[in-house]
């Protein structure tokens, strides 16, 4: 099957847009309560209001709507061209692993290197909780750790075909640990803060970058899948007129 890379861009894209809904959907639903309840603790704890504050240029009903949706689904949607690109340079090079195996491989590859070890290494905090003057420290040392994580997870792909998959599974968990160990390290929960919310806000994070990455791989696949199908009859239909 051949499929030039217009195709498979666009697929990408849809994929990730389905992603991005789901996603939403998911964060709006489930993520959305814990933030709120984080909030009311801030304000609680100040003694401020956020409702009765100066006007602000984006409100929170704003926020948690049409602007997460925004966020959200742009998101996916440019993650699914990433996805699509590096799928075409993927198959063909992993194996003999047929389209759909590398599409879900990929998938598992890039949860991981992507979302799940950064998200280990630097758990993300409802608001309130942290100092405002290490925000920008935070950020650069989690997209650092992104960073690390996916270069060591291409090493590992490509040192697969000389020392096997598992030797190779090895050494990226072992390279991950040490640059997480060697990283800056922030502990800012307060003590008092509700270790159940705290629990419920990174669950739900996670959650939503779970539903992005399963709804993106799969509908990807669903695509390649069809794909498949139509040049099966297309084939089929040729060898019959054929006879």
């Amino acid at each position: 099957m051949t499929l030039s890379m217009r195709t498979l861009l666009v697929w990408g894209l849809l994929a990730g847009l389905l992603g991005g809904v789901l996603a939403f959907t998911f964060a709006a639903t489930v993520g959305e309560q814990s933030v709120e309840t984080a909030i009311s603790l801030e304000e609680q704890a100040s003694g401020h209001d956020h409702g009765a504050a100066e006007p602000v240029e984006v409100s929170r009903g704003v926020q948690r709507t049409v602007g997460l949706a925004i966020a959200t689904v742009a998101f996916g949607v440019a993650l699914g061209g990433l996805f699509a690109l590096a799928f075409a340079f993927a198959y063909g090079r992993i194996g003999r692993l047929g389209p759909r195996a590398v599409a879900l491989l990929l998938t598992g590859i890039g949860f991981v290197s992507v979302a799940l070890v950064p998200f280990l290494v630097y758990p993300p905090n409802p608001p309130g909780v942290g100092r405002p003057e290490t925000i920008g420290d935070r950020t650069a040392l989690y997209f650092t750790m992104m960073a690390v994580s996916v270069a060591l997870a291409v090493a590992a792909i490509y040192a697969s075909r000389r020392v096997g998959v598992l030797a190779a599974v090895v050494g990226y968990l072992v390279g991950v640990a040490v640059t997480g160990a060697l990283l800056p390290n922030f502990t800012e929960v307060p003590a008092d803060f509700p270790a159940q919310l705290l629990w419920e806000f990174r669950v739900a994070s996670l959650g939503t970058q779970v539903v992005l990455w399963a709804a993106m791989g799969l509908g990807f696949t669903f695509l390649l899948a069809r794909a498949e199908q139509r040049a099966t009859n297309r084939a089929t239909a040729d060898g019959l007129a054929a006879g």
